[in-house]
């Protein structure tokens, strides 16, 4: 997080515009939400990263080496992103039905392990606000991935 906030410093200090800091990438914002949910708790899982892998053929139509290849990008933004919103402002213009989606798979990834971090659920739940996902929606996303199981 300190290492987040000094990127966040030296970009103002430098002048970077900031709503201009990560490309509009869609697919590149989906998979880096889903990273930064698998790694909220600082305990990336097989489980999880096979779930993200899955989610991004499914949701992106995405073949093993394009999902590969997303993942490394995403994770690469992800250690430099100073907040949620740099993938979030990418994401707004998606369907409600999408948001839910994404916000699903979000409770899939975290819940991959058998168990839901308080940090996990801290990232999907801001996630979802800054996707003006409604609570209704962002708690039967929630009960969908955990009745399954």
């Amino acid at each position: 997080m300190f290492n987040k906030l000094t990127t966040l410093f030296k970009q103002l200090l430098d002048g970077t515009d900031l709503s201009q800091n990560a490309a509009n990438n869609p697919n590149l914002a989906i998979a880096s939400l889903l990273c930064e949910v698998a790694g909220a708790d600082h305990q990336i899982d097989e489980r999880e990263q096979a779930v993200k892998r899955q989610l991004l053929k499914r949701l992106l139509n995405l073949s093993d080496d394009e999902v590969e290849t997303l993942l490394t990008q995403a994770q690469s933004g992800v250690a430099q992103a100073a907040s949620l919103y740099e993938f979030t402002s990418q994401l707004r213009e998606l369907s409600q039905e999408t948001r839910f989606e994404l916000i699903k798979g979000m409770w899939e990834v975290a819940h991959a392990d058998g168990d839901i971090d308080p940090l996990e659920d801290s990232v999907i739940r801001k996630t979802a606000e800054l996707l003006y996902v409604d609570h209704r929606e962002f708690i039967r996303a929630k009960l969908q991935v955990i009745d399954k199981s």
